[in-house]
């Protein structure tokens, strides 16, 4: 009951917060419009993911204990929300972007002296240790977690959705550690549903659409790489000095934004393109395309996430090997990036039987 208030609050200053931008967002031109490959309806507002950092920014200062990694944690998270917005209204270069996700990382690795130097006992007969190159790997898991989000907010509510169930998963594995930062992904949960509220405009029709924009995308990426990082490392849980939960864990949890970026920068390598052009050959697209319209897309890739965090969440409680799971989510994802390769003959097949 004692967090149900901070949940409430984050739910509150959200939607309140929002109502307060929108119109300096129409003001100041901080709004999407249509194009070739955005297909909504009129210039919507992109301040969902500034709405959802003022919101746990608020709470946080309250309702969580202050500390140095925390303190340094809202700052590279205000340094990747001002390069969203600035992204949102002037669309930033690739390089540019690039870059500042570098330094972005550093603030993790070299202020808060977190970064990725174990990935558990995946290969069965050792540890893989990473030592120093564990920073390198860190700076291409920051990347790598930003743009999977960013990438998978296509569809109205579908990052906020995978972002629910990644944060939830997060906030279980946690709390049950007696972990407190739990309560981080907590308030990110009431912050996002109070967003969804306004993006997917249920139940209430009546109200004005926004968007979270690339700086929502990437503020969620950001801080589930941070609490990936604490989480699976052991000297980032200040508690025990133990790993909260294992570095393969982390993938059922990202799963679906992994796959979906990792499958479409192969494409898109493949074809000589470069990883990074804008397409839509996305997995929400390619369920369209197929004939699905954006809430059953919505709900069968949500649905998806659930069943592939259950199973990690679960398999790290059953305590299974960590080998076992790394080579599970291996033929996951084979069977996954085959199947995108291979979806109109399947489809074919599917509606013949």
């Amino acid at each position: 009951m004692e967090y149900l208030l901070p949940f409430l609050t984050a739910f509150g200053l959200t939607c309140i917060t929002i109502l307060v931008l929108n119109p300096l967002a129409q003001r100041v031109g901080l709004v999407d419009v249509p194009n070739e490959r955005k297909l909504h309806v009129g210039a919507i507002p992109l301040i969902g993911g500034v709405a959802i950092y003022c919101s746990v920014l608020t709470v946080s200062s309250i309702a969580i204990e202050q500390s140095q990694v925390f303190n340094l944690y809202l700052i590279s998270a205000a340094f990747i929300l001002f390069l969203g917005v600035l992204d949102d209204k002037y669309d930033l270069s690739v390089r540019v972007r690039m870059t500042a996700q570098v330094l972005t990382a550093s603030i993790l690795i070299f202020g808060a002296g977190l970064y990725l130097n174990t990935f558990g006992n995946i290969l069965y007969f050792f540890e893989l240790k990473l030592g120093y190159i564990g920073v390198f790997v860190t700076v291409l898991a920051v990347i790598g977690a930003i743009n999977a989000f960013n990438m998978v907010d296509g569809i109205d509510g579908l990052a906020g959705m995978l972002s629910l169930v990644t944060f939830g998963a997060l906030t279980v594995l946690f709390y049950f550690a007696g972990n407190s930062w739990f309560m981080l992904p907590l308030l990110f949960i009431g912050a996002i549903i109070g967003y969804l509220l306004f993006n997917l405009r249920w139940p209430f029709p009546s109200i004005e659409k926004i968007f979270m924009g690339d700086a929502g995308s990437m503020l969620i990426g950001l801080t589930v790489v941070w609490l990936l990082v604490l989480g699976t490392q052991p000297a980032s849980n200040y508690i025990s000095g133990e790993m909260v939960f294992s570095p393969v864990t982390a993938l059922y949890l990202i799963a679906i934004p992994l796959m979906d970026m990792a499958a479409i920068m192969y494409r898109r390598i493949k074809k000589g393109m470069s990883p990074f052009k804008p397409d839509r050959d996305h997995l929400h697209h390619i369920f369209e395309r197929a004939g699905y319209n954006r809430k059953q897309t919505l709900v069968a890739i949500s649905c998806a996430a659930v069943v592939l965090a259950m199973i990690g969440v679960t398999a790290e409680i059953l305590q299974v090997a960590e080998w076992i799971m790394f080579v599970g989510f291996l033929a996951i994802f084979a069977i996954y990036n085959w199947a995108l390769a291979n979806i109109w003959q399947i489809l074919t097949w599917v509606r013949k039987t």
